[in-house]
């Protein structure tokens, strides 16, 4: 016994230290509609590269990409996570974290004490400030001089969405809808619950939100309660998945399925198409799974958890489901393995120049498990006849500093009514603003 509790702290050591294999492909190799996909690797640790969260040294901020600047737009959040653009120009920014697992969720293997270790060094694993905040720059600098706490005491809140006067937020176990008029800087009206959401144990606790064009839909994504069903696909229902709520009704069904953890979602503008980032599995090596981009196609089975990109099977979940295998759909474009995009933001015209002006900008908050690391940038993917086009181009990266450290880490991409691109780090506490110079 003794010596296994002095086991725990070695080999918590160790992990935090790096472990596991390095990535035999280049980056590169995992992007773009036709990824290389070698055969998976198996390791007796997983592989674990965790960045150490720093925060931005005084005066410092990313590297922005030639042609464009970055400036902060607002500093001093609460572990900001996602962001929505107002008709008048204000900016909702969700200050959120993962909340608490229910006490029969709550798991004491050494794999999830590691996991939670993991998470505090990546600065994950913070209180949740349970708050939307309004952003207002009311005289055009670039900085947002005026802040409100829009929303309070809600719960893990992430998505959000307005259509009319109403605004909509997607917390970690409910779709709940608030009045608002424009303008407003405080919601004291108590929220109305549309749909409840799938909440137990939360092993992908964000809620991303979007409606339809028309504002008549409502579409939600719903990560899965795992890696890949390790705990059994009875804790899978209704996960790994992007729901269609009716917001008047409150009623739902599963638009596509299949998605390990859909976290951006975005319409493609002037179109019906609906596109989402989804974050793919782990411990199958550096090289894979990479994460992608794809339109969800109403009623599509995209794999998960029992094959990825398609029809190359998983062979962990059990039992094996050769029927649903048959039926995966292919993403259309891969991201890369472990990059973690989250944010998903489509352009709209040529407001950052000409090479910005049609296509999909995301944010990639940045790899745990892979060497080298992934991911900890912002990259737009052009588009061209509606679809992927070309390689992603780096809008904004120098969030690592090449010794292990983060300062900051991407999450939720919004554009502002002016044009610019505003990015939320969650470690580095900031709303950067990109724009053209």
């Amino acid at each position: 016994m003794k010596s296994a509790i002095l086991l725990v702290p070695l080999g918590a050591a160790l992990l935090l230290a790096g472990c596991g294999e390095t990535a035999k492909l280049p980056l590169a190799a995992g992007v773009g509609p036709a990824p290389t996909l070698p055969e998976p690797t198996r390791t007796l640790i997983p592989t674990v590269n965790v960045a150490d969260a720093a925060g931005w040294p005084a005066g410092a901020t990313p590297r922005a990409a030639e042609g464009l600047e970055v400036r902060a737009f607002a500093t001093g959040l609460d572990h900001p996570r996602w962001l929505l653009t107002l008709p008048n120009g204000d900016v909702l920014v969700a200050e959120s974290a993962a909340p608490k697992p229910p006490p029969q969720y709550k798991d004491k293997s050494l794999k999830t004490f590691f996991m939670r270790l993991f998470m505090e060094k990546a600065g994950s694993a913070v209180p949740s400030a349970e708050r939307i905040t309004l952003l207002r720059d009311s005289d055009g600098d670039g900085s947002a001089e005026f802040r409100s706490p829009l929303l309070t005491g809600l719960s893990s809140p992430f998505g959000m969405a307005l259509v009319g006067d109403t605004l909509y937020v997607a917390n970690a176990d409910a779709l709940v809808a608030f009045p608002y008029s424009a303008g407003q800087t405080r919601i004291d009206a108590p929220g109305r619950v549309i749909a409840a959401l799938p909440a137990q144990r939360n092993h992908h606790w964000t809620k991303s939100l979007v409606a339809s064009p028309d504002g008549r839909r409502l579409y939600v994504g719903v990560g899965s309660n795992s890696n890949v069903a390790e705990h059994g696909m009875d804790e899978e229902e209704g996960r790994a998945a992007v729901w269609e709520i009716d917001p008047g009704s409150g009623t739902h069904r599963i638009f596509a399925s299949g998605l390990r953890n859909p976290v951006g979602l975005a319409f493609m503008p002037g179109s019906e198409h609906l596109y989402a980032v989804v974050n793919e599995r782990d411990e199958l090596g550096s090289d894979l799974v990479p994460d992608y981009l794809t339109r969800v196609q109403d009623g599509a089975f995209y794999g998960w958890p029992w094959s990825y990109y398609g029809q190359h099977v998983d062979s962990r979940p059990k039992p094996p489901r050769p029927d649903m295998v048959a039926r995966a759909v292919v993403p259309d474009f891969a991201l890369g393995p472990h990059v973690a995009s989250l944010g998903l933001a489509f352009a709209s015209g040529n407001r950052l120049g000409t090479p910005f002006g049609t296509g999909a900008f995301i944010g990639e908050h940045g790899s745990w498990n892979r060497d080298p690391p992934s991911g900890y940038r912002v990259v737009f993917v052009p588009f061209e006849s509606g679809r992927p086009s070309g390689l992603p181009v780096t809008i904004l990266d120098g969030f690592l500093d090449g010794r292990g450290k983060a300062y900051g880490r991407p999450v939720g991409v919004q554009l502002a009514r002016d044009g610019a691109l505003l990015v939320a780090d969650d470690v580095g506490n900031t709303i950067w603003r990109v724009s053209a110079r």
